[in-house]
């Protein structure tokens, strides 16, 4: 049986340290845009780039804030991305929303994606079809886990 490595993507920025707390301006509190993401070791094959931002910390399960694919296949995400498709989150809209806990600190993890395809998926589709679609595609993958919380009442 044939198993396939996949490539470890370092996924930084430019804006805090893996750990740390995110910046207000990216946040629901701030501006909530997209901070600039750095992606090393993309493989060779990569044909686009998907990337997500999850709490797995939020009540009921994880909560996507982000999910966007079809970017291009660069080192560089800027601030305020505008480049590919972006899907639905579960806030219900097509629009990055950053971390925005109501009480507490919570983890978020920026997870990217490096596909040996561009995905036949239309704007607004939801995490679930975005996963299917990437499956048997994705030929590296990198997280960043950043934590944003609010103060007690």
């Amino acid at each position: 049986m044939e198993t396939t490595t996949l490539t470890k993507i370092n996924l930084t920025s430019s804006e805090f340290e893996p750990g740390e707390e995110m910046p207000r301006r990216f946040t629901c509190d701030g501006d909530n845009i997209n901070p600039p993401l750095k992606l090393e070791n993309l493989p060779l094959n990569t044909a686009s780039v998907a990337l997500l931002l999850e709490d797995p910390d939020a009540p009921g399960g994880t909560w996507t804030h982000w999910l966007a694919w079809d970017l291009p296949p660069e080192p560089d995400i800027e601030e305020g991305l505008t480049a590919g498709i972006m899907g639905n989150n579960d806030f219900g809209t097509t629009l990055y929303k950053g971390p925005c806990p109501a009480i507490g600190t919570h983890r978020y993890f920026f997870r990217v994606y490096a596909l040996d395809v561009k995905l036949d998926l239309p704007t607004g589709s939801t995490r679930e079809a975005l996963m299917k679609a990437m499956e048997y595609h994705v030929s590296g993958s990198g997280e960043l886990l950043i934590l944003y919380g609010q103060s007690e009442l």
